[in-house]
Order: C-alpha cells, then structure tokens, then sequence
C-alpha cells in the first residue's frame, strides 16, 4: 500500500502505479447476495443448474459486482493520512471485458491518471483501473474511476 501523508504529497503523484491488490474469490454466495441486493436475478448468474448450458459451465458474477469490488480494490492500494471525508465522484468510462465464472480470483491494478483541486480543501482523483481474472488473458472490466476527498 502506498501512503500519502496529504493531498499536497497526493497531487505530486499524477501517473503514478499505485500497484496491484490482492487476489479475491467470487463466490457464489457473493453472486447471490448482490442478486438479492440488487434485485437482478437474471438465470445467468444465480441458476446453477441451467449455468451447466453456458460456455462457462458455471454462474457468472454481474458485471456491476465486478465494478463495486474496485472500491475494496482501491482500499488496498493508497491511502491519504491527512483525509476526513471521500465520495465517489462517478466513472468517465467502464468496459466489461470479459465474464467472471463463479469461483473465479479478481485482483486490480490502478494507475492516478490525474489529480485537481476541487473546492476548497479537496481534490478530484482520477484513476485507470483494470480488474483481471486470475488465468485469463482478457480482464474483466477496465475502468476509469473518479473520486473527490477532502482534507
């Protein structure tokens, strides 16, 4: 994990890898709490049985299960001492590259593309992100993912 001692030392960073997280499982039991959360309970990702007919042979995680483990991603990998508050900005862009069979390993690997001011004490990061599949050429999702915080 990188440590930023404040925004200051934060915006000197711009283009900086911030590294590559930790690898996750995607279980099934993720798979259908974000379906019970979400209320997406397409066949594809919580009908096990009928997954058996897919290229996959298996369930596949949603692709905006996929999207929200960028945050725990991006937790792993910096963080700013000197913060009080952050808020997720939005997305300039998300591609789904590729499915996520169940029980498949995600990690990310995120690169600050650029850092400005935002309001009086905070700054609006931008950051390019790809999730990849352990075992797999094409990743799932590449993102870029913006998020302001505040000193």
């Amino acid at each position: 994990m990188i440590i930023f001692d404040n925004l200051t030392a934060l915006k000197q960073s711009e283009e900086k890898f911030l590294g590559t997280s930790e690898w996750l499982a995607v279980t099934q039991k993720m798979i259908d709490d974000f379906a019970e959360a979400t209320l997406d309970f397409q066949w594809i990702h919580i009908d096990t049985e009928r997954a058996k007919q897919m290229p996959t042979g298996t369930t596949i995680a949603h692709g905006f299960l996929t999207l929200s483990l960028s945050a725990k991603f991006l937790e792993e990998l910096f963080k700013i001492s000197s913060l009080k508050m952050g808020i997720n900005y939005g997305l300039n862009k998300v591609r789904f590259i590729n499915v996520v069979p169940v029980d498949a390993r995600l990690r990310m690997s995120a690169t600050i593309k650029s850092v400005e001011d935002f309001a009086d004490n905070g700054v609006k990061i931008t950051v390019d992100a790809v999730i990849e599949i352990e075992g797999q050429k094409k990743p799932a999702c590449v993102l870029e993912w913006v998020t302001v915080q505040f000193e």
